[in-house]
Formats: C-alpha cells, sequence, structure tokens
C-alpha cells in the first residue's frame, strides 16, 4: 500500500503537468492537402484502365538534383510530381508514357528525370 501512494501521486502530478501542452508543428496547415495529392492519382504504367476514362491533358512531371552532395534525380520523384499535377488537373489517373534521365540538365540541375503522362479521370472512381 506504501508503494501504490507514490505511484499514484507522481502519475497525477505528471498527467497535470501535461494539461497546458500545445502542440506546435512546422507543417502549414493549407499545404497538407498538396501533400497527399499524389495518393489520389493511380499511375497506370504498361497497363490501361480498367473501366473507361476521359483524357484531360498532357503532365509532365519532373526530378533536379539542386547540388552535387544531394540525391541524384530519380524516376520515382518525377512520378510524383506528375502525379500532383494530375490532381491539380482533377485527374484521378495518369497513363504514364515515358520517364527518362535527361543526358543535358536544365540550368541548376546536376542530374534531372523526366516522366511524361496523360491525365485521365476514370470513371466510378
Amino acid at each position: 500500500m506504501k508503494v501504490a501512494f507514490p505511484v499514484v501521486s507522481l502519475s497525477l502530478l505528471l498527467l497535470s503537468g501535461c494539461s497546458n501542452y500545445t502542440f506546435h508543428s512546422n507543417l502549414d496547415k493549407d499545404e497538407i492537402n498538396n501533400y497527399f495529392k499524389p495518393s489520389q492519382v493511380t499511375l497506370y504504367e504498361n497497363r490501361m484502365p480498367d473501366a473507361p476514362y476521359t483524357a484531360l491533358g498532357m503532365i509532365e512531371g519532373t526530378d533536379c538534383q539542386i547540388d552535387e552532395n544531394a540525391s541524384p534525380a530519380s524516376v520515382a520523384n518525377a512520378r510524383t510530381d506528375a502525379r500532383r499535377k494530375a490532381a491539380d488537373k482533377n485527374a484521378n489517373g495518369i497513363i504514364m508514357q515515358k520517364c527518362a534521365a535527361i543526358p543535358e540538365p536544365a540550368e541548376g540541375c546536376f542530374t534531372r528525370t523526366l516522366c511524361i503522362g496523360q491525365a485521365i479521370k476514370v470513371s466510378g472512381q
């Protein structure tokens, strides 16, 4: 019984200290939706959608290695950029045509990757 009282007292003291706790984050609450945009767009690579769809326009996604010590440009990041741009057109899918490393990088890029695809709106999704 003597051990239980200090444990309960300590627990109550710790819990009461949390009552005025506020959480601060470096995430921008207005930009959090942009973070999840790519997940709303299905990537069709080497296959076509099973349902009818409407073409919304061509999409280009890029990735750029901005300095020598940064990660090299990747196809995965370029595809994600393309999916984000497709979501901006209210697409729920993208038919990826081609992804490739660009042999002559753009100004300010050590390496660059480009993906091109067709933004689509698939019926029933």
